[in-house]
Protein backbone atom coordinates (compact mmCIF):
# COMPACT_ATOMS: atom_id res chain seq x y z
CA UNK A 1 0.00 0.00 0.00
CA UNK A 2 0.97 3.42 -1.05
CA UNK A 3 0.70 6.24 1.12
CA UNK A 4 1.21 9.92 -1.01
CA UNK A 5 1.14 12.92 1.47
CA UNK A 6 -0.05 16.87 -0.35
CA UNK A 7 2.80 19.42 0.41
CA UNK A 8 3.48 23.13 0.08
CA UNK A 9 7.13 23.74 1.67
CA UNK A 10 10.18 21.66 2.73
CA UNK A 11 9.15 21.57 6.63
CA UNK A 12 6.01 19.52 5.36
CA UNK A 13 8.04 17.45 2.78
CA UNK A 14 10.31 16.27 5.53
CA UNK A 15 7.51 15.75 7.99
CA UNK A 16 5.66 13.16 5.69
CA UNK A 17 8.69 11.56 4.65
CA UNK A 18 9.32 11.38 8.44
CA UNK A 19 5.99 9.97 8.91
CA UNK A 20 6.23 7.12 6.87
CA UNK A 21 4.92 8.31 3.51
CA UNK A 22 5.86 6.92 0.25
CA UNK A 23 5.56 9.82 -1.95
CA UNK A 24 5.12 13.53 -1.89
CA UNK A 25 3.04 15.91 -4.06
CA UNK A 26 4.52 19.19 -4.33
CA UNK A 27 1.91 22.18 -4.92
CA UNK A 28 1.75 25.64 -4.03
CA UNK A 29 -1.52 28.00 -2.97
CA UNK A 30 -3.47 25.02 -1.43
CA UNK A 31 -6.01 27.12 -0.56
CA UNK A 32 -6.93 27.12 -4.35
CA UNK A 33 -6.54 23.82 -4.86
CA UNK A 34 -3.01 23.49 -5.63
CA UNK A 35 -1.14 24.95 -8.79
CA UNK A 36 2.53 24.51 -9.92
CA UNK A 37 5.07 25.37 -7.34
CA UNK A 38 8.35 27.58 -8.31
CA UNK A 39 11.80 25.88 -9.46
CA UNK A 40 13.08 26.88 -6.20
CA UNK A 41 10.79 24.82 -4.21
CA UNK A 42 10.96 21.72 -6.21
CA UNK A 43 14.73 21.84 -5.56
CA UNK A 44 14.54 22.30 -1.94
CA UNK A 45 12.05 19.29 -1.53
CA UNK A 46 14.28 17.17 -3.99
CA UNK A 47 17.20 17.72 -1.81
CA UNK A 48 15.42 17.15 1.28
CA UNK A 49 13.32 13.98 0.69
CA UNK A 50 14.49 10.19 0.29
CA UNK A 51 11.45 9.32 -1.00
CA UNK A 52 9.70 10.21 -4.54
CA UNK A 53 8.72 13.63 -5.46
CA UNK A 54 5.68 13.95 -8.11
CA UNK A 55 4.86 17.99 -8.91
CA UNK A 56 1.42 19.26 -9.99
CA UNK A 57 1.69 20.98 -12.83
CA UNK A 58 -1.53 23.78 -12.80
CA UNK A 59 -1.19 27.02 -14.27
CA UNK A 60 -3.54 29.10 -12.21
CA UNK A 61 -6.95 27.91 -10.16
CA UNK A 62 -10.66 27.33 -11.70
CA UNK A 63 -11.44 25.10 -14.27
CA UNK A 64 -9.31 22.42 -15.84
CA UNK A 65 -9.96 23.73 -19.59
CA UNK A 66 -6.25 25.43 -20.48
CA UNK A 67 -5.56 28.11 -23.30
CA UNK A 68 -3.10 27.47 -26.07
CA UNK A 69 -0.67 30.06 -23.87
CA UNK A 70 -1.73 27.94 -20.36
CA UNK A 71 -1.24 24.78 -22.17
CA UNK A 72 2.66 26.25 -23.22
CA UNK A 73 3.33 27.11 -19.45
CA UNK A 74 2.30 23.64 -18.73
CA UNK A 75 5.11 22.07 -21.00
CA UNK A 76 7.79 24.55 -19.65
CA UNK A 77 6.67 23.26 -15.72
CA UNK A 78 7.29 19.51 -17.23
CA UNK A 79 10.67 20.28 -18.31
CA UNK A 80 11.37 22.32 -14.86
CA UNK A 81 9.93 19.10 -12.66
CA UNK A 82 12.22 17.33 -15.39
CA UNK A 83 15.33 19.39 -14.64
CA UNK A 84 14.41 19.41 -10.81
CA UNK A 85 14.89 16.09 -10.46
CA UNK A 86 11.04 14.94 -9.73
CA UNK A 87 10.01 11.52 -10.23
CA UNK A 88 6.82 12.65 -11.54
CA UNK A 89 3.98 14.73 -12.53
CA UNK A 90 0.00 15.81 -11.54
CA UNK A 91 -1.95 17.15 -14.36
CA UNK A 92 -4.97 17.28 -15.37
CA UNK A 93 -7.11 18.94 -19.13
CA UNK A 94 -10.83 19.31 -19.65
CA UNK A 95 -12.34 20.52 -22.76
CA UNK A 96 -15.19 22.66 -23.52
CA UNK A 97 -17.95 19.97 -23.01
CA UNK A 98 -16.11 18.89 -19.23
CA UNK A 99 -15.18 15.74 -21.09
CA UNK A 100 -11.25 14.70 -20.81
CA UNK A 101 -8.55 16.33 -23.44
CA UNK A 102 -7.02 12.96 -24.31
CA UNK A 103 -4.76 14.68 -26.98
CA UNK A 104 -3.39 17.20 -24.90
CA UNK A 105 -2.96 14.70 -22.33
CA UNK A 106 -1.29 12.50 -23.80
CA UNK A 107 0.86 15.19 -25.41
CA UNK A 108 2.02 16.36 -22.00
CA UNK A 109 2.53 12.69 -20.58
CA UNK A 110 4.97 12.13 -23.77
CA UNK A 111 6.59 15.18 -23.04
CA UNK A 112 6.98 13.95 -18.80
CA UNK A 113 8.55 10.80 -19.97
CA UNK A 114 10.52 9.00 -17.75
CA UNK A 115 8.55 10.52 -15.05
CA UNK A 116 5.60 8.76 -14.61
CA UNK A 117 2.20 11.20 -14.65
CA UNK A 118 -0.56 11.39 -12.26
CA UNK A 119 -4.60 12.37 -13.64
CA UNK A 120 -5.53 14.69 -10.85
CA UNK A 121 -8.91 15.39 -9.65
CA UNK A 122 -10.03 16.81 -12.95
CA UNK A 123 -11.55 13.66 -13.39
CA UNK A 124 -14.17 13.94 -10.71
CA UNK A 125 -15.74 17.06 -12.35
CA UNK A 126 -16.92 15.01 -15.36
CA UNK A 127 -20.31 13.68 -15.27
CA UNK A 128 -19.47 10.27 -16.76
CA UNK A 129 -16.74 9.18 -14.32
CA UNK A 130 -16.32 5.23 -15.55
CA UNK A 131 -16.36 6.80 -19.25
CA UNK A 132 -14.14 9.23 -18.21
CA UNK A 133 -11.89 6.82 -16.94
CA UNK A 134 -11.35 5.40 -20.34
CA UNK A 135 -10.24 8.58 -21.41
CA UNK A 136 -7.70 9.37 -19.21
CA UNK A 137 -6.32 5.64 -19.27
CA UNK A 138 -6.44 6.00 -23.39
CA UNK A 139 -3.76 9.69 -22.58
CA UNK A 140 -1.19 6.87 -21.37
CA UNK A 141 -0.99 7.89 -17.38
CA UNK A 142 0.70 5.95 -14.78
CA UNK A 143 -2.74 6.78 -12.12
CA UNK A 144 -5.46 8.48 -11.74
CA UNK A 145 -6.11 10.52 -8.05
CA UNK A 146 -9.81 11.08 -7.32
CA UNK A 147 -12.44 10.97 -5.03
CA UNK A 148 -15.15 9.21 -7.26
CA UNK A 149 -16.87 12.05 -7.98
CA UNK A 150 -17.78 13.35 -4.71
CA UNK A 151 -16.01 15.33 -1.99
CA UNK A 152 -15.30 12.78 0.57
CA UNK A 153 -14.02 9.16 -0.79
CA UNK A 154 -16.50 8.08 2.11
CA UNK A 155 -19.68 9.57 0.05
CA UNK A 156 -18.24 7.65 -2.97
CA UNK A 157 -16.94 4.15 -2.25
CA UNK A 158 -19.61 2.52 -4.65
CA UNK A 159 -18.42 4.70 -7.52
CA UNK A 160 -14.37 3.91 -6.01
CA UNK A 161 -14.87 0.05 -6.42
CA UNK A 162 -16.16 0.01 -9.58
CA UNK A 163 -13.30 2.19 -10.81
CA UNK A 164 -10.73 0.24 -9.07
CA UNK A 165 -12.02 -3.03 -10.59
CA UNK A 166 -12.54 -1.01 -14.05
CA UNK A 167 -8.55 0.57 -14.16
CA UNK A 168 -7.23 -3.42 -12.85
CA UNK A 169 -4.20 -4.53 -14.89
CA UNK A 170 -4.03 -0.92 -17.02
CA UNK A 171 -3.54 2.05 -14.23
CA UNK A 172 -3.62 2.89 -10.45
CA UNK A 173 -6.38 4.09 -8.52
CA UNK A 174 -5.60 6.40 -6.30
CA UNK A 175 -8.12 7.57 -3.84
CA UNK A 176 -8.54 11.01 -2.16
CA UNK A 177 -10.79 12.70 -0.33
CA UNK A 178 -10.84 13.14 3.52
CA UNK A 179 -7.95 10.13 4.04
CA UNK A 180 -6.74 10.18 7.25
CA UNK A 181 -6.19 7.33 10.17
CA UNK A 182 -9.87 7.10 11.07
CA UNK A 183 -11.51 5.95 7.49
CA UNK A 184 -8.82 4.76 5.42
CA UNK A 185 -9.09 1.05 6.39
CA UNK A 186 -12.67 1.51 5.68
CA UNK A 187 -12.28 2.76 2.45
CA UNK A 188 -9.55 0.19 1.76
CA UNK A 189 -11.20 -3.07 2.78
CA UNK A 190 -14.68 -1.46 0.85
CA UNK A 191 -12.56 -0.21 -2.49
CA UNK A 192 -9.89 -2.51 -2.47
CA UNK A 193 -8.03 0.35 -3.49
CA UNK A 194 -3.69 0.16 -2.71
CA UNK A 195 -3.08 3.83 -3.33
CA UNK A 196 -4.02 6.65 -1.03
CA UNK A 197 -3.31 10.64 -0.78
CA UNK A 198 -4.21 12.24 2.06
CA UNK A 199 -3.27 16.34 3.18
CA UNK A 200 -3.19 16.19 7.11
CA UNK A 201 -1.91 19.53 8.15
CA UNK A 202 -2.21 21.51 11.58
CA UNK A 203 -2.14 25.61 11.88
CA UNK A 204 0.81 26.99 13.33
CA UNK A 205 0.42 30.51 14.51
CA UNK A 206 3.37 33.10 13.67
CA UNK A 207 3.28 34.66 17.06
CA UNK A 208 2.83 37.53 14.53
CA UNK A 209 -0.35 39.96 15.66
CA UNK A 210 -2.00 41.17 11.96
CA UNK A 211 -1.53 45.07 10.63
CA UNK A 212 -3.08 44.76 7.88
CA UNK A 213 -4.45 42.38 5.31
CA UNK A 214 -2.14 42.09 2.03
CA UNK A 215 -4.81 39.76 0.29
CA UNK A 216 -8.21 38.32 -0.01
CA UNK A 217 -9.98 39.86 2.77
CA UNK A 218 -11.34 37.33 5.38
CA UNK A 219 -8.15 35.03 4.60
CA UNK A 220 -5.97 34.34 7.76
CA UNK A 221 -2.26 35.37 6.44
CA UNK A 222 -0.65 35.41 9.77
CA UNK A 223 -0.80 31.54 10.39
CA UNK A 224 0.33 28.76 8.30
CA UNK A 225 -0.39 25.08 7.84
CA UNK A 226 1.82 21.95 7.83
CA UNK A 227 1.76 18.24 7.58
CA UNK A 228 1.34 16.24 11.00
CA UNK A 229 3.79 13.75 10.87
CA UNK A 230 2.02 12.21 13.78
CA UNK A 231 -1.42 11.58 11.81
CA UNK A 232 0.81 10.19 8.61
CA UNK A 233 2.24 7.82 10.74
CA UNK A 234 -0.87 6.88 12.24
CA UNK A 235 -2.75 6.46 8.41
CA UNK A 236 0.96 4.09 7.79
CA UNK A 237 0.06 2.25 10.68
CA UNK A 238 -3.20 1.52 9.99
CA UNK A 239 -1.86 0.65 6.15
CA UNK A 240 0.72 -1.71 7.26
CA UNK A 241 -1.57 -3.33 9.45
CA UNK A 242 -4.07 -4.27 6.84
CA UNK A 243 -0.96 -5.13 4.31
CA UNK A 244 0.33 -7.68 7.59
CA UNK A 245 -3.62 -9.27 7.53
CA UNK A 246 -4.21 -7.66 11.12
CA UNK A 247 -8.08 -8.08 10.67
CA UNK A 248 -9.54 -5.85 13.66
CA UNK A 249 -8.30 -2.71 15.70
CA UNK A 250 -8.41 -4.88 18.74
CA UNK A 251 -4.81 -6.50 17.06
CA UNK A 252 -2.97 -2.90 16.92
CA UNK A 253 -1.24 -2.91 19.69
CA UNK A 254 0.39 -6.24 19.34
CA UNK A 255 1.28 -5.72 15.68
CA UNK A 256 3.08 -2.88 17.07
CA UNK A 257 5.24 -4.10 19.26
CA UNK A 258 6.21 -6.88 16.77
Amino acid sequence: MILEICVDSVDSARAAEHGGAQRVELCSDLAEGGISPSAGLIDGVRAALDIPLFVMVRPRAGDFQYSADEFKIMRKDIAVAKEYGADGVVLGLLKADGTIDVERTGELVALARPMQVTFHRAIDLVAEIEEALQQVIASGVDRVLTSGGKKSAVAALGCLTRLVAQAKGKIAVMVCGGIRKGNVEQIARATDATEFHSSPRVKLLTGQMPILNLGTPGIDEWSRYVVSSEDVRAMRTVMDRLEAGVSSATDLSSFIER
